[in-house]
């Protein structure tokens, strides 16, 4: 369930307090010069019309004041904690009627956004990895992604194959766009402070429009090979490439000709996104 959220400025106190929720991983950014930087890391293509911004948890509207300042931005917010969404009413009387009240991992985004839109915020850290996911649902309307996370899953999503963080986001994420880490933000910029740096990261959408193969079952090879990653992908991928012989008919000697190839012998992170297409292709 969601709503636009309209609220009388004088029915509230304006000096009133948000109170960080651990079960929300709020962590509260009070460095305006960081939020000024995330602000103008978003990249709005000029035009005659305004680009359509989605504001994910504004939470007390440090960043939300300089995304308003930009003109050629049409911006909305979504949040789910009742005490933000008041304070963000009462000090920012000018988000009535673009503030959604709503868990945005359950937000059907199509019902808000006719075209394409552009995603920012400083995420909880308890569900980035989930908003990704959900980004990736929305690829083809999304163009840009700007972002502050934890630190190590900022790097692991812009790191590249052959290491140790390299992983699942990474190899989803990098086949639809292109990833830059953009600059480390300390623990002291925020309030409370979490016990991890963070990074601020932008995700361009890249010139792909499908994969070649069925993106399901990409999807899958990749989260079955990275959650036994110490394995062998024969290893990891056994269960896909029964499926793949019993669906065929083979032979033990023709599953064995297939397991032997040189693909098989690796493990997860030596493997690009090109490397996964072809495999999800193979074992199609």
């Amino acid at each position: 369930m969601y709503m636009f959220r309209y609220i009388r400025p004088d029915r509230l106190e304006k000096n009133m307090e948000v109170r960080a929720k651990k079960s929300l991983g709020q962590h509260f950014l009070t460095d305006l010069s960081i939020a000024r930087q995330i602000a103008d890391a978003l990249i709005v293509p000029s035009g005659p019309e305004k680009a359509d911004v989605l504001e994910v948890g504004p939470g007390m509207g440090v960043l939300t004041q300089y995304l308003l300042q930009r003109p050629e931005i049409a911006l909305k917010m979504v949040e789910i904690d009742r005490e933000s969404v008041d304070y963000l009413l009462v000090n920012f009387p000018q988000v009535n009627g673009s503030l959604i009240e709503a868990d945005f991992l359950k937000l059907r985004l199509e019902n808000f956004f006719k075209d394409s839109f552009r995603v920012i915020g400083n995420f909880p850290y308890n569900i980035s990895s989930q908003i990704f996911f959900r980004i990736l649902d929305y690829k083809e309307s999304v163009p840009e992604v700007v972002c502050m996370i934890q630190k190590e899953v900022a790097e692991r999503i812009a790191e590249k194959p052959g290491t140790k963080t390299y992983g699942i986001l990474s190899v989803l994420l990098q086949a639809w766009y292109d990833i830059e880490y953009l600059f480390t933000v300390g623990e002291g910029a925020f309030n409370p402070p979490p016990k991890v740096k963070s990074a601020v990261i932008r995700l361009t959408r890249n010139d792909r429009t499908g994969l070649g193969c069925d993106e399901s079952l990409f999807r899958t090879v990749v989260k079955t090979s990275f959650n036994q990653r110490r394995k062998t992908m024969r290893n990891s991928l056994k269960p896909l490439i029964a499926a793949k012989a019993e669906r065929e008919g083979w032979s033990e000697e023709q599953y064995e000709s297939f397991a032997s190839d040189p693909v098989f012998a690796l493990r997860p992170e030596r493997l690009g996104v090109e490397d996964f297409i072809a495999l999800t292709l193979k074992l199609s």
